[in-house]
């Protein structure tokens, strides 16, 4: 794999930086280009923006592939729930996951609210971020039967 970073004359430090600030931090653009000002780092707040665009969602793949991989097995519980949007005059099923942090995990919209969507939604959301330990739902049948096909009992 070739060095995302081959082409720019910042080093990577300096983009990690500015582009972690301006995620972790609840900064604006120019609020980053200040503080970097003044350790001593002269850009403009649209290379940030750049940066960003750029090299975000590889720090995000990143940072949540390291999280999967360290994360502790007995915290990690997650909870299901599913809700009834309309898209466009039409009821669809807004499917949820959320770890025991309170971050979403998963989003999901479907037209059905059956065994067939639960599973496609687990597989889905465990293929991103593993097993849980353990999943809490709000009892639907649809995830009992979803859970019992890929071989988790306990919900």
């Amino acid at each position: 794999m070739q060095n995302p970073f081959r082409y720019f004359n910042s080093s990577p430090e300096v983009i990690r930086l500015a582009v972690m600030m301006y995620i972790r931090y609840p900064l604006s653009l120019r609020h980053v280009e200040d503080l970097l000002h003044e350790r001593g780092i002269d850009i403009c707040h649209e290379t940030v923006r750049f940066w960003w665009n750029r090299f975000g969602p590889m720090f995000a793949a990143a940072i949540r592939k390291r999280r999967i991989h360290h994360r502790s097995f007995s915290e990690w519980h997650w909870h299901l729930d599913e809700v009834f949007v309309r898209i466009n005059g039409k009821k669809h099923y807004l499917w949820r996951a959320v770890d025991h942090e309170g971050e979403v995990l998963e989003v999901f919209a479907t037209k059905r609210w059956d065994r067939r969507a639960a599973l496609k939604f687990l597989k889905r959301t465990m293929k991103r971020y593993g097993r849980p330990r353990s999943i809490v739902t709000d009892r639907l049948r649809s995830y009992r039967s979803a859970m019992k096909v890929i071989g988790n009992t306990t919900s």
